[in-house]
């Protein structure tokens, strides 16, 4: 994995060369307990510096795993990207599961 991209509080955050089974782990070990803890992520472009993000119950946060060679768009098999997801979207099987209660 490159690095996973973590969206809290309207803000990007990122953790690179990351596992994301880890990060989803901290994140349900703070729900499985009922309270919050906090894991460290990078804020910033080019030089980032170091966050600390409170998670746990009623807190949202988005984890998006970057993988190390993403292929642009068009390149590649699949669908293009948004058309396909659109679709199956309106048939009901493009939502995603809700990963923190």
């Amino acid at each position: 994995m490159k690095r996973v991209n973590i969206m809290y509080g309207g803000a990007q955050y990122s953790v690179g060369e990351a596992d994301v089974e880890a990060i989803k782990e901290a994140i349900e070990r703070a729900h499985e307990r009922g309270l919050a803890d906090w894991i460290t992520v990078n804020f910033g472009e080019g030089r980032p510096q170091p966050a600390q993000l409170l998670v746990g119950p009623g807190i949202p946060i988005s984890i998006v795993p970057i993988p190390a060679d993403d292929p642009l768009p068009g390149e590649g098999e699949g669908e293009p990207k948004g058309e396909g997801g659109r679709e199956r979207a309106r048939e009901g099987g493009g939502e995603s599961p809700d990963l923190v209660g």
